[in-house]
């Protein structure tokens, strides 16, 4: 496997781990899962390093999942991750705007993940401002 270059404490960056994979989600009854899949093998390795039951757990804690299970797929350089207990019932309990959990992929991917700065410059990242019409006038 290929491994991240050391560095020292100065040369980390905290991302969003939407720069280092994307992610889907599904649901059954009050069960979420969430897939996560990395953009290359070097994203994946800091991914299952980094994105674990643990801290997936503590990132929705608002949610306050009864349990939190990881299943890595390293062939795919992928994870499932197995939400237990978030969707407030499931799609016929819950009285939320989203039964079906589907926004719980993107909570996930703002979750910050270290990389190294060397690795941060070449991920992708979303530009600051995408619309190229935001600095025209109106009546232009």
């Amino acid at each position: 496997m290929n491994r991240p270059p050391a560095t020292s404490p100065d040369d980390v960056r905290h991302v969003p781990l939407y720069r280092l994979a994307h992610s889907r989600s599904g649901d059954k009854g009050d069960i979420s899962n969430l897939s996560l899949i990395a953009w290359d093998p070097a994203c994946y390795e800091v991914i299952s390093r980094y994105v674990t039951a643990e801290r997936v757990r503590a990132w929705f804690a608002y949610r306050q999942p009864a349990a939190v299970t990881r299943y890595l797929l390293p062939t795919l350089h992928a994870m499932n991750f197995v939400l237990d207990g978030v969707l407030d019932g499931g799609v016929n309990d819950a009285l939320n705007l989203d039964a079906h959990g589907k926004s719980l992929s993107f909570h996930l991917l703002d979750l910050p993940v270290p990389v190294s700065a060397e690795m941060a410059v070449r991920l992708p990242d979303i530009p600051q401002d995408p619309w190229p019409f935001r600095d025209r006038p109106a009546d232009a």
